[in-house]
């Protein structure tokens, strides 16, 4: 009987940092693609043909996670990379701001772990979580965002120390700026010219996280921070 191959879920991998993972995966792994875009999930898919399917929840909504995990009978790897930014200093956010955020930068994550725990125990999994230079450093003007990302680091901690006797590893990712939509976006709304060659690639990322990944398994890597 032929062993399946080890299976990795990747959340926020429609596009960036996310599929720069998944496709650095997929030579060894089976991948759920996650994220809200169906057509772009099915895109990154048929580029991947048979070693990736799109897996679809919205995870601003953490309470509906049970659902969308239900089919998910195995696991061997969580990358926990979605995450949302709201600029804007903390006088002017407004609660909902920060719901909303913490709802996809950590909620969910806190959330989706409980829900493959069992799945990870059994295979002696690893969790990744893709957090930011931002989770290590306070910057300004991204209050939610930066306490989002502090509180990650935090979740990522407590859950290496109560899962290590189970054999599950848990590796924080922290990456400096990367050429991504939102590093766009924010040069858009503050009228700079965008340089894709002063940030961090996608594929510089995702190499680290398969490095933590296929390390032996006796070796677990717990922080690493990654700059240009």
């Amino acid at each position: 009987m032929t062993t399946p191959r080890p299976r990795a879920l990747v959340t926020g991998a429609s596009r960036g940092i996310g599929a720069a993972i998944a496709r650095a995966l997929a030579p060894t792994h089976d991948v759920l693609l996650g994220g809200r875009d169906p057509r772009s999930l099915e895109a990154l898919a048929r580029e991947l043909p048979g070693r990736a399917r799109p897996w679809v929840a919205d995870l601003s909504h953490p309470d509906g996670l049970a659902e969308a995990t239900a089919g998910v009978d195995r696991l061997d790897v969580l990358v926990h990379n979605a995450a949302v930014a709201e600029p804007g200093t903390i006088a002017r956010t407004p609660l909902d701001v920060w719901q909303r955020v913490f709802a996809v930068n950590l909620f969910s994550a806190a959330e989706l772990t409980r829900l493959l725990l069992p799945s990870l125990r059994h295979s002696r999994g690893h969790v990744v979580l893709i957090n930011a230079g931002s989770g290590l450093r306070i910057t300004s003007n991204r209050g939610p965002y930066v306490a989002s990302k502090h509180a990650l680091r935090g979740f990522a901690d407590a859950l290496r120390t109560e899962e290590k006797l189970n054999g599950v590893r848990v590796t924080s990712i922290h990456p400096g700026p990367t050429d991504t939509d939102l590093q766009r976006s924010a040069a858009e709304r503050a009228g700079r010219e965008y340089h894709p060659d002063q940030f961090l690639r996608p594929e510089s990322v995702a190499a680290v996280v398969l490095n933590a990944v296929l390390a032996p398994s006796d070796a677990t890597v717990t922080d690493t921070v990654i700059d240009r």
